[in-house]
């Protein structure tokens, strides 16, 4: 099979996907992350994790977990938290886990969440290293949102940063958001309040970004038929796949041919006839 009509098919399939997510909003959640730098790291230790955000797919419900809520909490000034950081995030990380106990039938909508460097096995692993034992998530229930753009509108469908790309095209708030670096420097700042509204701002976008795509409203820079899967190279592979498709191509110029033909008779039949 080739690989246009590959992407046709997941396409296909990731669209229906989106469908059934939308109609089970209730219990699609979508979640991010802050954490720790992971490039700046050269000890192999994994990046502390300073908030959570977690947002009601439907109703737009969010729950969030921070270092700097625990903190406060706790009684423990913000510009101490480094010298109590792996408790408070083991307490956090205990309040997450037990938010994912009791939800385990639902369906986490993410952006990348992928690996031990940044993903859901990366707060996993986090929460071993603090004693803690995570709950793991089905994969069957994690949907990532970045790749199912690139299924839905071509790999070229917006310029990196894509995230930041997409925001400006849409015309999309993008208050307390905060990019990579600016997210490290924080970190680095102690900034944990900072990096919790951005967390909070790109839950909102995620889910914003989800139901634009799922109602054909996102704006990309795919052309109509790049989004839509009309290309050349596809239609010849669907029309070798399929005989009767390539036997209305076929018949459609034979058909063409014809009317041509006939009109070229009533042209100069006519002229010949004429006195």
């Amino acid at each position: 099979m080739g690989r246009e009509l590959q992407r046709l098919r997941r396409k296909k399939a990731v669209t229906q996907k989106m469908d059934q997510l939308l109609e089970l909003g209730q219990t699609v959640l979508v979640v991010h992350y802050s954490c720790e730098s992971f490039y700046d790291k050269s000890d192999g230790k994994t990046p502390r994790i300073t908030s959570i955000a977690v947002r009601n797919l439907s109703s737009g419900q969010t729950d969030s977990f921070s270092i700097h809520q625990i903190a406060e909490e706790k009684g423990v000034a913000f510009d101490q938290i480094d010298q109590h950081y792996d408790d408070l995030e083991r307490q956090m990380l205990d309040r997450f886990f037990q938010f994912v106990l009791s939800r385990q039938h639902y369906h986490w909508v993410h952006w990348n969440m992928r690996d031990v460097n940044y993903g859901f096995a990366a707060i996993e692993h986090r929460y071993r290293v603090l004693g803690g034992q995570p709950l793991l998530i089905a994969e069957d229930r994690k949907f990532d949102l970045a790749r199912a753009m690139i299924d839905l509108y071509g790999i070229a469908y917006i310029g990196h940063p894509r995230l930041e790309s997409l925001v400006r095209k849409n015309k999309i708030t993008a208050r307390d958001f905060l990019v990579g670096a600016d997210e490290a420097k924080a970190f680095e700042e102690k900034e944990f309040v900072k990096l919790h509204q951005s967390t909070l701002r790109k839950v909102d976008i995620f889910a914003n970004l989800f139901e634009r795509a799922s109602n054909r409203t996102l704006k990309t820079n795919s052309t109509w038929w790049e989004q839509h899967g009309f290309q050349p190279a596809v239609i010849a592979e669907i029309a070798r796949e399929h005989w009767l498709i390539t036997l209305l191509i076929v018949g459609g110029g034979v058909l063409t041919f014809v009317v041509r033909v006939l009109d070229l008779y009533s042209i100069f039949g006519a002229s010949a006839g004429s006195p």
